[in-house]
């Protein structure tokens, strides 16, 4: 009889499967977001996404502070100002509701490693990733602006710049301004492929960001588009990005792979609000088991070749 091949004989039981499992869901590789507010005092849970808080100054310092006591030392800020205006003149204030919370967590855990979310969207009083000029955004007074305000941050203490606004050229001006400012150890993640996505609903609510008209569709990517995403990721990589994302990730797995096998930078992904809070609703309702859910498809997302993850569930994981 010809041989055929038994590779159950890899699955007969737990230390077996353990031994032969080729992707792991490394926790030191999670990043957890944290959103400060500048109006609050306390926490505030936002009611899309349960389980996640917007945080006041404080609160979200000693957050973080006791997070990292559980091992968890990744954090990706996000800030909503105590006003806003035409150009989101608080994102580069040195006084800012980031910058502030850069210098307390610096101080108070100086082992965490902080990246920053870089955008004007949550700092404008029309919503807008960018300055608007005659209904449109200027791509380079944007970029100037959002080159001043990673400045800032990098001045207060963050280890990385996250611009996520998917303006022209902003990574190149950004490693320019750094680098004159003797700031050339500040790293950039860039949101290289950040699509125009559906599944970004709730982290409106928790930003404060949504455009008061129109939509991001002129700046951010068409999720029809492999090819142009590709290009957007390997311009950052040539305008000095020391990592790349795909955000969204669940619909976009194929682009994750092609990055980690077309890329030498770290590849993350983002495991955004929407595909959070669906787990989560459904695990409410009872249809789901939230956490076998919850790991296979952050697994999927390993698999698919990110080497960072950036998800809502780290806390859940560390506080396991």
């Amino acid at each position: 009889m010809f041989p055929f091949h038994r590779p159950r004989r890899l699955r007969q039981n737990p230390s077996i499967r353990n031994l032969a499992r080729e992707t792991s869901l490394d926790r030191t590789k999670l990043i957890y977001p944290i959103f400060i507010n500048a109006q609050l005092q306390k926490e505030s849970p936002i009611e899309a996404m349960p389980g996640v808080c917007e945080y006041g100054l404080e609160r979200a310092v000693e957050e973080i502070a006791f997070l990292s006591e559980k091992g968890l030392l990744n954090f990706l800020l996000f800030g909503a100002p105590s006003s806003k205006d035409e150009q989101g003149s608080e994102a580069f204030d040195e006084e800012g509701i980031v910058q502030r919370a850069l210098r307390n967590i610096k101080k108070l855990v100086p082992g965490s490693v902080i990246f920053t979310d870089v955008c004007l969207c949550g700092y404008t009083d029309h919503g807008h990733c960018g300055v608007i000029k005659d209904g449109k955004i200027d791509n380079d007074e944007s970029v100037e602006i959002l080159a001043k305000a990673a400045l800032s941050h990098a001045r207060a203490g963050a280890d990385f710049v996250a611009p996520s606004d998917m303006m022209d050229g902003r990574v190149l001006m950004i490693r320019k301004k750094l680098d004159e400012n003797g700031l050339s150890d500040v790293g950039i993640l860039s949101y290289a492929a950040k699509f125009s996505s559906a599944f970004y609903g709730p982290f409106r609510e928790a930003a404060h960001s949504a455009p008061k008209f129109g939509d991001r569709k002129t700046h951010q990517m068409d999720p029809a588009n492999r090819r142009e995403a590709l290009k957007e990721m390997q311009s950052d990589i040539e305008e000095g990005a020391d990592m790349i994302m795909v955000k969204p990730a669940l619909s976009y797995l194929d682009l994750i792979r092609e990055a980690k096998d077309r890329f030498l930078v770290p590849v993350v992904s983002y495991n955004v609000s929407g595909e959070y809070s669906i787990v989560k609703a459904a695990a409410q309702k009872g249809w789901i088991d939230e956490k076998s859910i919850r790991d296979e498809i952050l697994l999927s997302i390993r698999r698919a070749g990110a080497d960072i993850i950036i998800t809502y569930f780290a806390k859940d994981i560390f506080l396991e």
